[in-house]
């Protein structure tokens, strides 16, 4: 599991471990993504966890980009835009009047 941060260029800081009730908790964030922490009855799921918040925040980013697409597809052509910024005004367009 380690080896997949390593590879995916991100760097875990593990807290020491605390006993709580006679056991073991880890804890651990990502350092790139401080926000991403996690605590487990063992190394190995606190990785795990993190491993499974990562992917989610990885997913989320994708979506984020697929809609920032579509949004950039349904921009003005080049000739509206600059048909636009010849001086033409769109309907509706009014400055303020000073009185």
């Amino acid at each position: 599991m380690d080896r997949w941060f390593e590879e995916a260029q991100l760097h875990v800081v593990e807290l020491p471990v605390e006993w709580v009730e006679d056991r073991p908790l880890y804890q651990a964030f990502i350092r790139e993504l401080p926000t991403l922490q996690a605590q487990g009855p063992s190394r190995q799921a606190v990785y795990r966890q993190l491993a499974e918040l990562y992917a989610a925040y990885a997913a989320q980013l994708r979506e984020r980009a697929e809609s920032t697409e579509e949004m950039t597809s349904s921009l003005l052509t080049t000739e509206e835009l600059l048909r636009y910024y010849d001086g033409e005004t769109f309907d509706g367009f009014e400055l303020p009047q000073n009185d």
